[in-house]
């Protein structure tokens, strides 16, 4: 199975403001395995990035101008993705810009359902719990110390570690819960078959025997 663990940057928080993507990473997972196979850009937004973004992922448009804008990049993007299965935290935040960027150039959108939302499986799998991306990543032992600003590729490479971890806890649970025997008495009970083993006496230890029982006085057996 291919998935792709995807993160997204942008010049502020709602596409209704008109905010625009700054920057795209990706990350490719196979059968659960991380690869060397990645996916990253940074887009020319054709507008100012807001302070707030700014201070978040450290992108400003003066940096920002010299890329190629989101019509120009967007193929690509979608040829890296294709078909996969898309693992992203806080989904709905990233499908809208994505589907945002992708209607101002007439392209389809991102179909929800091959997305798998990491924030909503951590709220369920562990409520009451912090479920941000850097709070799961000290949970899994997962090393963020190069995350001094939010990057798109660099937290898609530690989303990816941390779906990994998440993925392998689910089916450990899994299989315990299936093996697990509800009350002892669903333990099957096992049948053993023990041989009847003949041993053979020398006749000369029988008379030794019974010339030691006859030393003995008012033996007890002698009462029965």
């Amino acid at each position: 199975m291919r998935e792709v663990a995807l993160d997204t940057e942008t010049t502020g928080l709602s596409t209704a403001d008109g905010d625009r993507i700054t920057e795209i990473g990706c990350v490719e997972i196979i059968d659960k395995k991380i690869t060397n196979n990645t996916y990253h850009v940074y887009i020319n937004p054709e507008r100012e990035v807001s302070r707030e973004a700014t201070n978040i992922s450290g992108l400003t448009f003066d940096f920002l101008r010299q890329f190629r804008i989101f019509k120009d990049e967007y193929q690509s993007f979608l040829s890296f993705i294709a078909d996969s299965r898309l693992v992203i935290h806080n989904a709905p935040f990233d499908i809208g810009f994505l589907n945002y960027e992708l209607s101002l150039v007439g392209a389809g959108p991102i179909n929800s359902d091959t997305v798998v939302d990491t924030l909503v499986m951590a709220k369920a799998k562990y409520p009451g719990s912090p479920a941000t991306l850097d709070s799961l990543c000290r949970r899994f032992s997962v090393n963020n110390s190069m995350r001094l600003k939010h990057g798109a590729l660099i937290d898609a490479e530690l989303l990816a570690e941390v779906y990994i971890s998440m993925s392998v806890e689910l089916r450990q649970n899994a299989l315990f819960a299936s093996r697990k025997c509800s009350t002892p008495g669903d333990q099957p009970h096992r049948q053993y078959s023990i041989p009847n083993r003949i041993f053979t006496v020398p006749e000369s230890e029988l008379a030794a025997h019974h010339e030691s029982l006859k030393k003995i006085t008012n033996p007890i057996w002698g009462t029965l």
